[in-house]
C-alpha cells in the first residue's frame, strides 16, 4: 500500500515553512499537486510519487538523512545542552529540518567519524550489542605499547568497574622515543561501546590516551578529505554497506 502523508507534513518536513504558512500559500494557490492547485493544506499525498511544486520548486521528498561528519574536538554528540556546542549545532538548517540525531557517542574530546540521521531502526541495529558492529580508531597513547597489550586485548582486559572487555584488535604503528616519555601510536578495532571504552583499556594496562580519532564504524570509513567540523551526506554506496552491517 502507498504511503500517505499530509501536504503541510510533507512540505514542513523538508523545511520549506511553516504549518501556518504552508496553510496561506495553499489558500493563494501557489501549490499544485499533479498539476492540480490544491487549496487545502491537508490534502492527503503521496509524497514520493505525486508532483508537488511550490510555485516553481518542484518538492523532492525524502524521508531520511544520513550524514557523515568529521566531528571536532569540544563539540559534545548530543541534540542539544545547555553549556556546550552540540554536532547538531554543526548542521545547515536545511539538514537541521529532517532532526538527525548522533548514533552512538563520541566523547567531547575525540575526533572523527560520527553518524547523524532520523533513522531510527538503522540507529538502533547499529549500535545493538547482539550485532558486534566494529570500531576502529587511531590513537596516540603516553607510554610503550608493547606485544604484550596486544595479546592483552586479544584476550579482553578488565576495567575500573570489573567489566571484562570483549576482545580487540590491538595494532602498533610506530612509537616516538625521542622525548623523555614514549608516545606511541596505535590502532584499536572494538566490538562494543562501553563508556570512555578505548581510554579505560589503555588505563588498564598502565598507560594513557592523549588523543583518539574514530577512522571507521562497520563498513564505513572516514573520509580524508572532511575537515573536522565538516560533514557530507552519505553515498549510496555507502549507505548500502551500513545497511548490511546491521
Amino acid at each position: 500500500m502507498k504511503k500517505t502523508m499530509r501536504l503541510d507534513k510533507v512540505l514542513s518536513h523538508m523545511g520549506l515553512g511553516t504549518r501556518s504558512e504552508i496553510k496561506k500559500w495553499a489558500k493563494q494557490g501557489i501549490i499544485t499537486v499533479n498539476d492540480h492547485v490544491v487549496k487545502d493544506s491537508g490534502l492527503q499525498v503521496h509524497p514520493e510519487e505525486d508532483r508537488i511544486m511550490l510555485g516553481e520548486e518542484r518538492v523532492q521528498y525524502r524521508e531520511f538523512i544520513y550524514i557523515m561528519m568529521n566531528k571536532p574536538a569540544g563539540v559534545i554528540s548530543a541534540t542539544e545542552d545547555r553549556n556546550d556546542r552540540t554536532v547538531i549545532d554543526l548542521l545547515e538548517e536545511e539538514d537541521r529540518v529532517f532532526e538527525p540525531f548522533p548514533v552512538g557517542r563520541l566523547d567531547k574530546d575525540t575526533v572523527g567519524l560520527l553518524l547523524l540521521t532520523n533513522d531510527g531502526k538503522l540507529s538502533h541495529e547499529l549500535l545493538s550489542p547482539r550485532k558486534h558492529v566494529p570500531k576502529t580508531y587511531f590513537a596516540r597513547v603516553l607510554g610503550d605499547v608493547t606485544a604484550s597489550d596486544v595479546t592483552a586485548f586479544e584476550a579482553g582486559v578488565t576495567l575500573d568497574d570489573g567489566y571484562q572487555t570483549k576482545p580487540a584488535h590491538l595494532e602498533i604503528l610506530e612509537q616516538d622515543r625521542s622525548g623523555e616519555d614514549v608516545i606511541s601510536s596505535i590502532q584499536l578495532t572494538i566490538m562494543e561501546g562501553k563508556f570512555h571504552q578505548v581510554k579505560r583499556m589503555f588505563e588498564a594496562v598502565g598507560k594513557k590516551v592523549m588523543h583518539l580519532q574514530r577512522i571507521s564504524m562497520g563498513t564505513l570509513t572516514l573520509d580524508d578529505s572532511l575537515q573536522e567540523g565538516h560533514y557530507r551526506e552519505l553515498t549510496d554506496e555507502e549507505l548500502a554497506g551500513l545497511k548490511q552491517d546491521k
